[in-house]
């Protein structure tokens, strides 16, 4: 289902580089240790914006599905032709503050189980070919 092909810019690019290298990585922020998503210049937790103090951690791909939307009218032409389509919000294993988006590939529109295991699988877009994660549940 994806068809958004983000270009990364030179704050992302390690998560996109990763990503294409089928690796899930987290932007670290090692001066409070806060893992955090989407990146940003900033951390979040203690406002530290000294890029020294910011690494990449590798994690699992390992989470659970917190909560859910179906998508009936989306203002994104390229995503119009596969409505209606899930949304899922996934938790991390590693961090419960940490949630990412899934389309959840190979669920009906509104079959998705909230509190289910999920593992990140890495698709291909088709404009730029770079990969994005989402996620499948686990049986």
């Amino acid at each position: 289902m994806p068809k958004q092909s983000p270009v990364p810019d030179a704050l992302d690019k390690p998560y996109f580089d990763a990503l294409n290298e089928d690796r899930l990585v987290i932007q670290n922020w090692t001066c409070c240790q806060r893992l955090q998503h989407p990146p940003a210049a900033t951390c979040g937790g203690c406002g530290s914006n000294q890029l020294q103090h910011m690494s990449w951690k590798q994690v699992s791909g390992n989470g659970t599905i917190y909560s859910y939307g179906v998508v009936y009218d989306s203002p994104i032409a390229v995503l119009q032709a596969d409505q209606p389509y899930n949304v899922a919000l996934i938790e991390l294993e590693e961090d419960p503050g940490v949630k990412m988006l899934s389309h959840l590939p190979g669920r009906a529109v509104d079959d998705v189980p909230i509190g289910a295991k999920v593992k990140v699988i890495f698709e291909t877009t088709p404009a730029t070919g770079q990969k994005v994660p989402e996620w499948q549940v686990v049986s």
